[in-house]
């Protein structure tokens, strides 16, 4: 499995204009600072939780079906939230994919991972390498504000923190607080 992100957020959980709210900063000297920093601070929570805060797309590239499909009809999607699926295509020797129709699998929105179970099995792709591709959609929403409340309060924070300090702190560790609001949407890993 090679995940691929097609689509990112095109909007932050945070704006601009939060942050410079947040930071008591009137001027604009180091908005593309500030901007960068959302960025980042985006990035790295939605790491540690393992959930995407903004409706962004992804691909999945398998060269085979996992054994789950052929074993017990579904196929795990380890991304959250989880919205829904766009396409899923297998691809033949000639290079052509060819489209799973959406009648031929169920994948319900979830706030975990998504769980696609399979009406009848699926057809094996002819392609050795790269035969089959799963394009979804993830994320809280398409607006900031559809993003948890507290996960927005510890971008802020984290804006704050690496603005002020600007690599000086030896310790690389995200800050308590961030942390203390970010755990609760923390998805642990499985053994």
């Amino acid at each position: 499995m090679r995940p691929m992100l097609i689509g990112a957020p095109v909007i932050e959980p945070v704006s601009l204009s939060e942050a410079k709210s947040w930071l008591r900063e009137d001027a604009s000297d180091e908005d593309q600072l500030i901007q960068a920093l959302i960025v980042s601070a985006r990035m790295t929570l939605e790491a540690y939780t393992r959930r995407f805060f903004i409706t962004q797309s992804w691909r999945l590239v398998y060269d085979a079906w996992p054994r789950s499909v052929a074993a017990q009809s579904f196929l795990l999607i380890p991304f959250a939230p989880f919205l829904s699926i766009v396409a899923m295509r297998v691809y033949g020797v000639d290079g052509v994919g060819a489209d799973i129709a959406a009648s031929n699998y169920h994948a319900p929105a979830s706030d975990e991972g998504a769980r696609v179970s399979f009406l009848a099995a699926p057809p094996p792709p002819s392609r050795k390498v790269d035969g089959i591709e799963v394009d979804f959609t993830v994320g809280y929403g398409a607006l900031a504000n559809e993003t948890p409340e507290p996960l927005r309060r510890a971008i802020m924070l984290l804006v704050a923190h690496w603005r002020e300090k600007r690599g000086d702190d030896a310790n690389d560790a995200l800050p308590n607080a961030v942390m203390q609001l970010a755990a609760p949407f923390r998805r642990r890993r499985l053994a």
